[in-house]
């Protein structure tokens, strides 16, 4: 073999075939990275008294990274042609729970197929997905007609979440097709007649709600009135938020999670943690993190080529910021406590693998 023929087929050629697949959106990628470091440095602190937590969560980033990799490689014309089947699986599954679910603390919303699974996760990738289908296969029907029928696909899966009742995961996916449909293109004025009837509708709601719901709310309005109950863990995490200060106690200083004072400061509430440890300072830096992440999603969105790929990851992007916006909100009392993940820092498979799917998308 001539010299040139073994460079035609060297390091350069083989660079250059697996160049494509190894390309990756910079400041995304960085983005993810600075956030997942963040979630495991806290996480080690946070779970200083669960012992193989941190690894377990470790090896839950790395295979979140590797499926990430591997779906961002998946042509989006791919995804679209599999989005009706992705959603009608998961609707599929929802109804399944119904029949041969798992109960676990009084909710059924658990499939046991050698492992347990919850089929309402799959309807946070599978519902703007759907959407995204639909508007852009459908981009000819009149506009009233196309809003009823993407209506309809959302509040479907949406009814079937709340039954189980998962009150926090059926919001989380109505907000998920929501984003899809405003900017699908529905006007301002609609959406304003919609906001201002489900305000006008609470009252109605408020006897529909599960008893554990209806104390969430209450708990919202004055957690002193069961400090040792309901409001315990509100109560504990506004005091580790404002112990804080400025600069923070330091890493592995805090002594709200450190001495067993939040539950579950390793999941849903591990911002309280991290507010204590790195305090007012630390809060902005990862208030920005979160803020590059959105912006550029924002930025991937404008330039996406089909509508599809643009309202995919519109809804993907503004999905980060709602999971960020309700978990600080919750932990700092001006929101409801419904179980929703600080996005790459709470403690949580399940979770991570669903927001890496989500972002690999944008």
């Amino acid at each position: 073999m001539s010299i040139g023929a073994a460079d035609a087929g060297g390091p350069a050629a083989l660079w250059g075939r697996l160049r494509p697949y190894l390309a990756v959106d910079a400041p995304l990628a960085l983005c993810i990275v600075l956030l997942m470091s963040t979630g495991l440095l806290t996480l080690y602190s946070a779970s200083i008294d669960f012992p193989g937590r941190f690894a377990l969560q470790l090896r839950h980033m790395l295979v979140a990274l590797g499926v990430m990799w591997v779906v961002a490689n998946v042509p989006p014309q791919v995804l679209m042609r599999h989005a009706a089947a992705i959603y009608g699986v998961g609707v599929a599954l929802l109804l399944a729970v119904f029949l041969i679910g798992v109960s676990k603390k009084g909710a059924k919303r658990w499939l046991h197929i050698g492992i347990d699974i919850q089929p309402s996760e799959i309807m946070k990738i599978a519902m703007p997905l759907m959407l995204a289908w639909f508007f852009h296969q459908y981009a000819g029907m009149r506009r009233w007609k196309a809003f009823l029928v993407a209506s309809l696909l959302l509040l479907l899966p949406v009814a079937l979440i709340m039954k189980q009742p998962d009150l926090g995961t059926a919001l989380l996916v109505l907000a998920a097709g929501g984003y899809v449909i405003i900017l699908a293109g529905l006007s301002w004025k609609a959406l304003a007649g919609l906001a201002a009837t489900a305000a006008l509708s609470l009252p109605l709601a408020w006897p529909l709600l599960h008893d554990y719901q209806r104390h969430r709310v209450m708990t919202l309005i004055d957690p002193t009135a069961d400090p040792l109950g309901k409001g315990f863990q509100v109560l504990q995490a506004g005091i580790a938020i404002g112990s804080g200060g400025m600069g923070g106690k330091g890493w592995m200083e805090g002594t709200q999670g450190r001495l067993g004072f939040l539950p579950e400061r390793s999941t849903d509430f591990i911002f309280s943690v991290y507010a204590e440890e790195f305090g007012l300072a630390g809060n902005l830096v990862l208030l920005v993190m979160y803020f590059l992440l959105v912006l550029r999603g924002l930025q991937i969105t404008a330039n996406a080529g089909t509508a599809f790929s643009r309202l995919l990851a519109g809804a993907v992007t503004m999905i980060f910021f709602t999971y960020a916006f309700v978990n600080i909100g919750m932990v700092s009392g001006i929101v409801p406590v419904v179980g929703v993940p600080l996005p790459f820092i709470s403690y949580g498979g399940t979770a991570l693998m669903t927001l890496g799917l989500a972002v690999c998308r944008t």
